[in-house]
């Protein structure tokens, strides 16, 4: 198969072990991507096309995906994942891939024809959709995929092929057939986003079980597994993890008495807080606090101080939290 020179292409730093397989045709292009390297890689896509992404598989150990709004993802497992970027929209990826990771890209030319317009009304309908699920769009991808991945493509075929994926993806993004929901095993981007920026603004609160599953629509008990399945631990020990970062920043000023920090952190007893700080992270405060003491010299310009404390608390935290 030729390798046509593509209208937009998805960029992916370093290049180096990049191995892409691409085709175009009427309004249309794709592109195979597969990233072999096991190192970090950013993706970044800006161009007046829909972007289609579809992976086939790929785990990370860490990274986020997003676009410009609250979309954002850290989901880690990429298998059977779909994501789409309106025309016009900046979509960037860090990913830090722990196997092989795979994708296709389908570049779609905004039109009326196969009901994805671009600019106008539609521009303002039109949302970006990070790592969702469906079975029937993802059964033509991989159709579609395996098209061009034959040396004997009947290219006819390969276009009617592509205009029944633009019209399921158009009937997807305009809500007509697909509700937003999680992937599978954990909560969506918008409601992952969601209860971790609550969870931020009410650090020093109580907050319940119930509370937060009433912010993205869903029963207390299938709240509590999906947000343990994308975060890796339960809403209440995510809650306390938090709670002791936003400690460990506090104790990096001197001026702070532990008890204020204890009550500002959510703990209305200092030996409750210390006890819980010993739990996370191995020290009582104060061993922490005089552990960051080198930070505050004078001759340390205040964002390598800053930054010096925000590399100390995470090492201590990897520690605290191994196994």
């Amino acid at each position: 198969m030729d390798m046509p020179a593509l209208s937009a292409s998805i960029r992916i730093e370093p290049s180096d072990g990049v191995k892409r397989r691409s085709a175009a045709w009427g309004g249309m292009s794709a592109e195979i991507v597969r990233v072999t390297p096991l190192r970090p890689v950013q993706l970044h896509f800006a161009a007046p096309v829909h972007l289609l992404i579809a992976y086939e598989h790929g785990h990370h150990q860490g990274g986020e995906a997003c676009v410009p709004g609250p979309a954002i993802s850290a989901l880690k497992d990429l298998r059977r994942k779909l994501t789409f970027v309106p025309a016009g929209q900046e979509f960037r990826d860090c990913q830090a891939p722990n196997t092989a990771t795979q994708f296709m890209c389908l570049y779609i030319e905004p039109s009326e024809q196969v009901g994805l317009p671009g600019g106008g009304d539609a521009s303002r309908i039109l949302a970006p959709r990070l790592l969702f699920e469906n079975r029937v769009l993802w059964e033509t991808t991989s159709k579609l995929q395996g098209l061009i991945e034959c040396n004997k493509t009947n290219w006819r075929y390969l276009e009617a092929v592509g205009t029944v994926l633009a019209h399921e993806l158009s009937q997807i993004v305009f809500g007509e057939t697909f509700p937003d929901r999680p992937a599978r095993g954990g909560l969506a981007a918008w409601q992952l986003r969601l209860v971790t920026d609550y969870i931020e603004e009410h650090l020093s609160e109580e907050i319940s079980l119930t509370t937060l599953a009433g912010l993205v629509r869903l029963s207390p008990h299938h709240f509590c597994r999906a947000f343990s399945q994308s975060l890796g631990r339960s809403p209440c020990r995510y809650h306390g993890i938090r709670r002791i970062e936003q400690a460990k920043r506090l104790l990096a000023n001197p001026n702070r008495t532990i008890a204020d920090i204890a009550l500002q952190s959510g703990f209305s007893e200092t030996s409750t807080f210390t006890a819980a700080f010993r739990r996370a992270t191995g020290v009582p405060p104060t061993t922490f606090r005089r552990s960051l003491s080198w930070t505050c010299s004078p001759h340390m310009s205040p964002t390598l101080a800053a930054a010096s404390v925000c590399v100390r608390s995470l090492e201590i935290t990897d520690v605290a939290t191994e196994g």
